[in-house]
């Protein structure tokens, strides 16, 4: 199982449904997300859920260019913060992982929801089921950039 890759792509919006912006960097901070996001702000569609996890989204590149033709959508579409390359993100449920100078915890996976069918096209969510990214926590701040290396922190 591979467990390094890259960051390909940074997205944030400063509130919900809006159209997520591509960033060349973003800011984490520890207990709020990427700074300039929806979810930073508290503004996001499910910010008044309950729980972890709500802090920063990511994505396999490799998911969204296998989507079938009927349900391709770009990787902004996807509504996740960070796109990443040559890493299996469900593999990091549990594990901390850093990309740059950050560290993320993950929490759980990004399971699809009728929101994104909503936003995007009727079947996006049955097509990504299992494979709809990870939600991460903020455990060390800094700056991520796109290029990044994305690695799992292996324990001292």
């Amino acid at each position: 199982m591979k467990r390094e890759g890259k960051v390909e792509h940074l997205f944030i919006a400063d509130k919900a449904t809006k159209v997520l912006q591509s960033q060349t960097t973003v800011v984490a901070v520890v207990g709020r997300g990427l700074e300039g996001d929806r979810y930073f702000y508290r503004r996001g569609s499910f910010s008044h859920w309950p729980g972890r996890g709500r802090e920063v989204t990511l994505i396999e590149s490799e998911v969204l260019t296998s989507l079938p033709a009927g349900c391709a959508i770009s990787a902004s579409q996807a509504r996740r913060n960070i796109v990443t390359s040559g890493v299996r993100l469900n593999a990091l449920v549990g594990q901390y992982f850093q990309l740059g100078e950050v560290v993320l915890y993950g929490v759980r996976l990004c399971d699809p929801c009728a929101h994104l069918d909503k936003l995007t096209r009727p079947g996006v969510m049955a097509a990504l089921v299992g494979k709809g990214g990870l939600r991460a926590d903020v455990i060390e701040g800094g700056t991520i950039c796109s290029g990044d290396v994305v690695s799992a922190v292996l324990a001292e």
